[in-house]
């Protein structure tokens, strides 16, 4: 090789060619390595699955923001003068008196049911819980039966001549408050709950010998260590809130998920685009003030000398505390699940439960166990890129890979519009889009999953792989997949439920004649035919109840 070169060199004095040295190429390499993966690099099919996958989860979301840019600026004028204000009002006004409402009820109900002598609090602890497997819509499609213009309740109420006017009306404003706020407070009781068993019973009692009272203890000692956890849960259930569609389509109450929907089914592509960026922006407005308030507070306690926190007597507030823990339980879960098995009933009666239904039941079924597998399969290559090979481009990935689990699925929906009508028109309208959107809104509940027991598994068994020559890939699989299967599991059983529940995804991106369980309470409900939207709704909630377990131990 030098002899030709210096041959070279003599016959093109002007043009000479330099024999670059290999170790200046590897160390070259080597910084490239350096500055992308900071440490070893992750091997090129485990990257490139990784890789693969948060583009497919950030695709979608890109295409509706390029959607709204191009959009005419007449509609933008049109929505910003009358539309977007009012909706913003609708939307921002609901999100916050829910938020509160659940802060509220979640927090006393923690309080009361970890801290104090509350009667039958061991099994209120479970009881308070079980509406998380109430969808809001069907909790809607209950209060509507209960409550509604012509609700059993209702009618009783007017019979009696001398009451005044029924005071509870489901379509209004307090009614879709009420709706959510009984089917999100378990986020912040549960969350809040945790963090209260695990306070150190120390800095109460430093607190009683400087002379302050139960409430004074409450305010300056146990809420500044709440307020991690009231916040995260608050986070949670606003950003519900912000995105739900079912049950303020259920209640005829209009916020930006409804209008992109409404918008969407009359072939209007571009206001709904721009709707959608308006509720992009406002979600990553609350996730940045929620960051921005966990920066500005932080709270610790020593682990040395904990003590168990210790239980107050209740003393005269017995009788009132507990007819409020009660009342909740049977708010949120007694009446919508008496209301929903009386009308099953009557459906059998009726002949509901036939095979039209039982095709709702299997496409329901078939499409949620298929998004859990490739769920799973997909969500462990990414837990094991961040644990394994942590690096900025193996966190942008995970990160990416986030971006459809924090955005409504109203707007995810209208991703897999816009990217199949338009590039890929083979697969529009098909099964197949509508199991790639579920996996794009439900990959990081398995992820999730996955990290907490990846986390428990020592990276020096990877190592140990890895030196008989196993590639990355071969490693996760055959080492790393055994050790972390049942939190995997619980993931996709996360997901699974959460894929039977889905309802605007489902409504916008099913393809003809494909319903599911979700779609026809919907639709039965809204005509309503409560005889056969009741026993859908009741497999739904009974089917929830599976990993809801999975949550209680994990808070």
């Amino acid at each position: 090789m030098k002899k030709h070169t210096d041959q070279f060199n003599k016959q093109n004095p002007h043009q000479k060619v330099e024999v670059p040295r290999a170790s200046t190429l590897l160390d070259f390499f080597r910084k490239i390595n350096f500055i992308v993966f900071e440490e070893k690099p992750p091997g090129g099919i485990l990257f490139s699955i990784g890789a693969l996958t948060s583009l497919l989860m950030v695709i979608p979301i890109l295409y509706v923001l390029i959607q709204a840019a191009r959009a005419d600026q007449s509609k933008w004028a049109r929505l910003l003068d009358g539309r977007i204000p009012e909706l913003l009002w609708n939307t921002m006004s609901l999100t916050i008196m829910v938020t509160l409402s659940a802060v509220l009820l979640g927090v006393s109900l923690a309080w009361f049911v970890h801290r104090t002598d509350l009667p039958g609090r061991r099994f209120l602890k479970v009881l308070l819980s079980l509406p998380l497997v109430v969808p809001p819509y069907v909790g809607a499609v209950t209060y509507i039966i209960f409550l509604g213009p012509s609700g059993r309740l209702k009618n009783i109420w007017d019979a009696v001549g001398f009451l005044p006017a029924f005071p509870f009306n489901p379509y209004s404003f307090w009614g879709v408050v009420f709706v959510l706020t009984m089917f999100t407070y378990p986020y912040v009781y549960l969350i809040t709950g945790s963090t209260l068993n695990r306070m150190n019973r120390n800095y109460e009692e430093v607190a009683r010998s400087q002379g302050l009272s139960t409430w004074g203890v409450f305010f300056r000692v146990n809420l500044p260590f709440l307020r991690p956890a009231i916040g995260a849960s608050a986070i949670l259930v606003a950003l519900y809130a912000l995105s739900d569609f079912g049950a303020v389509a259920m209640l005829r109450y209009v916020t930006f998920t409804a209008a992109i929907y409404f918008q969407r089914a009359g072939f209007d592509t571009e206001s709904a685009s721009i709707l959608s960026l308006v509720l992009v922006i406002l979600t990553l407005l609350i996730l940045y003030l929620e960051s921005m308030s966990r920066r500005r507070t932080r709270f610790s306690q020593t682990p040395s000398g904990f003590k168990q926190p210790q239980r107050l007597a209740l003393g005269k507030w017995r009788l009132l505390v507990t007819t409020y823990a009660y009342s909740i339980f049977i708010l949120s879960v007694v009446v919508p699940v008496s209301v929903l098995v009386y009308w099953t009933i009557i459906g059998l009666g009726r002949g509901a439960i036939d095979t039209r239904f039982i095709g709702f039941a299997w496409n329901s079924l078939q499409l949620s166990t298929w998004v859990a597998l490739f769920s799973m399969m997909l969500a462990l290559p990414l837990v094991y890129l961040k644990g394994r090979y942590p690096s900025r481009v193996t966190r942008l990935i995970n990160r990416l890979a986030y971006g459809g689990y924090a955005l409504p699925g109203v707007i995810v929906a209208l991703g897999f519009v816009f990217v199949f009508n338009n590039h890929i028109p083979l697969l529009y309208n098909t099964v197949f889009m509508l199991s790639l959107a579920f996996i794009v809104r439900f990959l990081p509940q398995a992820m999730q999953a996955a990290d907490a027991s990846l986390a428990l598994v020592s990276p020096k068994i990877d190592e140990a792989a890895r030196s008989l020559g196993h590639p990355p890939w071969k490693v996760m699989y055959k080492v790393t997949l055994p050790a972390i299967l049942p939190g995997l599991l619980s993931g996709g059983a996360l997901v699974f439920v959460s894929a039977i529940k889905e309802l605007p995804a489902t409504l916008m991106l099913r393809p003809p004649g494909f319903d599911t369980l979700a779609v026809r309470v919907y639709f039965e409900a809204s005509e309503a035919i409560y005889h056969q939207a009741a026993p859908a709704a009741l497999i739904i909630i009974g089917v929830s109840i599976f990993p809801l377990r999975f949550l209680i131990n994990k808070y």
